[in-house]
C-alpha cells in the first residue's frame, strides 16, 4: 500500500466515520455505577477521541475485545480526568465494563499504570520474545487526529519467531512515528516483540530496531 494515499485519506476518511454507522452511547453517572457492578469486563482500544462539541466530556471511538467474542467497534460519550485522557490516546488499551444486553452501552475506565496500553508496550519491548513482522496491510485509523504528529495506523502483520514451530497472524492499532511510514507498505520486514501467539494483544512494533538504528 503506498503511504502517500493513506496519508491523503486519513483525515477524510476520520470525518466520515465519526459521522456516520456507529451508535452512540452516553455514560452518566447513574449508567456508571450499573455497568460497574453488572458489567462484563473486557478491553478496548482507543481508536480516536475529540471533546464534545457542546457538553462537557469527550468521545471515544474504540475497538472492544470480550472474551470469547470477536471484537467490535462503537463509540461512547463519557467525561474523563485529564490525568486519564492521557492514558486514553488513540493505540492506548483502557478497560470496559459492557451492558450484557448491549454491546454498544459501556464505561470506559484506565487500568493500573502497570498494565495499560502504554506501559504494556515498554513492557513488551523490554521483555518480550522477538520475531520477524511482514506487513500484510496497512491502513489509517478513521480518528481526529488534531495536535497529534504520528498517524496512528491498523497493521495487519504476518509473525515468524525461530521458536514458534509456524508463523501466526496479528492485527495492531498504534502510532507509526513519521521516520518509519516508508516500513508499512505491503511485504515490507519490522521487528517486532511478543509474549505469546495471540491476535495482537501482546505484540509491539520496535521502530527503532526496525529502521535499522540500533
Amino acid at each position: 500500500m503506498s503511504m502517500v494515499s493513506a496519508n491523503s485519506g486519513w483525515r477524510l476518511r476520520g470525518r466520515a466515520a465519526w459521522s456516520f454507522g456507529l451508535r452512540f452511547a452516553t455514560v452518566s453517572d447513574a449508567v456508571r455505577r450499573e455497568l460497574l457492578i453488572r458489567g462484563r469486563t473486557g478491553s478496548a482500544t482507543i481508536l480516536g477521541v475529540r471533546p464534545r462539541r457542546t457538553e462537557p466530556g469527550h468521545v471515544f471511538w474504540v475497538r472492544v475485545q470480550l472474551d470469547g467474542e470477536f471484537p467490535y467497534e462503537t463509540r461512547v460519550r463519557q467525561h474523563a480526568t485529564e490525568a486519564d485522557l492521557e492514558w486514553m490516546q488513540p493505540g492506548d488499551v483502557v478497560c470496559c465494563r459492557v451492558d450484557p444486553n448491549d454491546r454498544a452501552r459501556l464505561l470506559l475506565y484506565v487500568p493500573a499504570i502497570e498494565v495499560s496500553g502504554r506501559a504494556s508496550i515498554a513492557k513488551i519491548l523490554a521483555d518480550g520474545r522477538r520475531a520477524d513482522a511482514t506487513v500484510l496491510a496497512a491502513a489509517p485509523v478513521a480518528a481526529d487526529y488534531t495536535g497529534r504528529d504520528d498517524p496512528v495506523l491498523r497493521l495487519d502483520l504476518e509473525l515468524r519467531a525461530w521458536d514458534e514451530p509456524k508463523p501466526w497472524r496479528v492485527r495492531l492499532v498504534q502510532p507509526v512515528p513519521l521516520g518509519s511510514l516508508g516500513l508499512v507498505d505491503l511485504g515490507q520486514h519490522l521487528e517486532v516483540a511478543f509474549f505469546t501467539v495471540d491476535r495482537g494483544e501482546s505484540v509491539a512494533v520496535d521502530w527503532v530496531a526496525s529502521l535499522g538504528d540500533e
